[in-house]
């Protein structure tokens, strides 16, 4: 299940990056909301980055790679980062 949902974005670094972008952006509009957690998003947009970098330095270096035992990490990481960051964005604030 994991490797379908994540597929297109394997080999796709810019289109991982669009998904950075878009956690960024999304801090970006809401940092001055008064009662969420803007900050949470930086965490899932600063991961998908790194897998995006990680992705176009594969791509260069070792173009042929079939067997990617590196998404064993990468996805779980992924999968915590961006529940973990939606979550506590809207995780509301103490008074």
């Amino acid at each position: 299940m994991l490797t379908t949902l994540f597929g297109p974005f394997v080999q796709q670094p810019l289109l991982i990056l669009l998904v950075s972008a878009i956690f960024f952006g999304a801090y970006l509009l809401l940092r001055s909301s008064g009662t969420l957690h803007p900050r949470a998003l930086l965490w899932p947009a600063i991961g998908w980055l790194v897998w995006a970098v990680w992705e176009y330095m594969l791509m260069l270096f070792s173009p042929d790679a079939d067997i990617r035992v590196d998404l064993l990490v990468i996805i779980p990481v992924l999968i915590v980062l961006t529940i973990g960051g939606i979550v506590r964005l809207l995780w509301p604030r103490r008074s």
